[in-house]
């Protein structure tokens, strides 16, 4: 019989299909309603009609059935896709998989083919339903208004070791400004990759982070921060004139949450791919290269066109970027720091400086140096030996002149004369030959000018 050519649900599906062409064509029903229950077109249903017409039962068979998809994948080509994934990439999220196929296997599929191969094959685990939905904050409308940084400790090279990944990002793009490896986060850390952006792009309006320690200060767990107790990174912020902005959960910081998870499935397989094993090398890897391509696949264009970088010139980075400590100077122009004694040199503003306050920077290279005021009267390094280099770039020694030896002082007065030379003053103790020749001719040409002639 035709029946037992076809399936048993074939059979059942064409059996109704005749009942509901049967009921229209004895005016039981419109066609338009037998296309309504079965689930189809007004063109379908004729085409159905026609084929019964034509061919009886056996034409309401579905005859597509055994008859394979032109689009259909070969079996050896979803072998080698498999295989990839289990031999290179057993690591890899479905999405960073894809793009390695695309670009270094120049295989084309679609993404939700790739996932449902691997998900059908057992490579990949089936996520659960995504929760309910919930509006994310607009973004700024232009780069420079509000950057988030953010740490993120992980296994990134994929071994017992756990580092930190700092990074900033502006809020108007997702562009990645700074991402680098540290050993801790800390308030040296995150300084360092402050100044960087500040000194690369420029002032920003507004920094998002977390209340970590080195960020705010909070008096009770939970609560919200102290603004009028300064840590030293929100010092440096004030000094620059921007704005920090505590997250008070995670899912306030969900963009940089979302960006961090991104990171985690990405970056420590492209370190072991290219057996990086170093903090250094992977530092030098993400400045080099990777940071360039994160930006280029997840980079978004503002919703207005222009920028609120503005660029600093007039203040010492160098300077507000560090760690201070208050010091008094001894009667011996000395200073007790870290269980080491500063000699004070000389300076030419002041005979002494025994009595007064000094601030001790700790700068982010490891250096050491001593302010009064705008001045620089010492540097030093980590040892405590004092340095006669010049001065560091964007930062002032002593009255503003650059390259001045403060670490050795003015003793001699051959030094003295030549330094005031060199701004264009005179020394007190040598005046000039012809200076009583100059003071005569003065007075005579004012006395000339107090004559009026009758």
């Amino acid at each position: 019989m035709v029946e037992r050519q076809y399936r048993a649900a074939a059979v059942e599906r064409a059996m109704k299909v005749q009942e509901v062409i049967m009921r229209a064509m004895a005016k039981q029903m419109t066609w338009w309603q037998a296309a309504e229950i079965l689930g189809v077109s007004t063109r379908t249903i004729r085409r159905m009609k026609r084929n019964w017409k034509k061919a009886g039962f056996d034409g309401l068979y579905d005859h597509r059935h055994h008859r394979p998809s032109p689009k259909r994948v070969s079996v050896e080509k979803l072998e080698r896709v498999l295989r990839l994934y289990r031999d290179r990439y057993s690591d890899f999220n479905v999405r960073h998989f894809h793009e390695k196929l695309r670009e270094e296997h120049d295989i084309h599929y679609s993404y939700t083919w790739v996932k449902k191969a691997l998900q059908t094959s057992g490579l990949v685990a089936t996520r659960r339903q995504r929760g309910p939905h919930r509006r994310r904050r607009p973004r700024r409308p232009i780069p420079g208004m509000l950057l988030h940084i953010d740490g993120s400790q992980h296994r990134w090279f994929q071994d017992e070791r756990q580092f930190d990944l700092i990074v900033i990002l502006d809020d108007a793009t997702s562009e990645i400004y700074y991402a680098q490896l540290v050993e801790q986060e800390s308030t040296r850390t995150v300084m360092a990759a402050i100044r960087h952006v500040v000194h690369t792009k420029g002032w920003f309006s507004s920094l998002y982070s977390d209340r970590a320690s080195h960020f705010f200060r909070t008096p009770k767990a939970g609560e919200r921060v102290d603004t009028r107790q300064l840590t030293e990174v929100g010092r440096a912020l004030k000094d620059v004139g921007i704005d920090p902005i505590p997250a008070y959960s995670p899912q306030a910081r969900g963009r940089s949450e979302r960006n961090f998870g991104t990171w985690q499935g990405r970056l420590p397989q492209e370190l072991r791919i290219r057996q990086i094993r170093t903090i250094d090398a992977a530092n030098h890897f993400l400045r080099s290269h990777y940071i360039a391509e994160f930006n280029r696949k997840f980079m978004v264009p503002a919703t207005q066109s222009g920028s609120a970088f503005v660029p600093i010139t007039h203040l010492d980075l160098h300077r507000i970027f560090s760690i201070q400590h208050e010091r008094v100077v001894a009667r011996d122009n000395t200073i007790q720091f870290a269980n080491r004694v500063l000699q004070v040199p000389s300076t030419r503003f002041r005979a002494t400086l025994a009595g007064c306050r000094v601030i001790v920077y700790e700068h982010l290279d490891g250096t050491l140096s001593i302010g009064y005021g705008p001045h620089t009267v010492a540097r030093f390094t980590t040892n405590g030996e004092a340095l006669q280099a010049a001065a560091p770039k964007g930062g002032r020694l002593h009255h503003g002149v650059p390259g001045l030896d403060v670490g050795v002082g003015l003793h001699s007065a051959p030094k003295r004369y030549a330094l005031r030379a060199s701004l264009g003053l005179r020394s007190g103790r040598h005046p000039r030959p012809d200076r009583k020749d100059e003071t005569k001719g003065s007075k005579r040409k004012k006395a000339d000018s107090n004559v009026v002639n009758i």
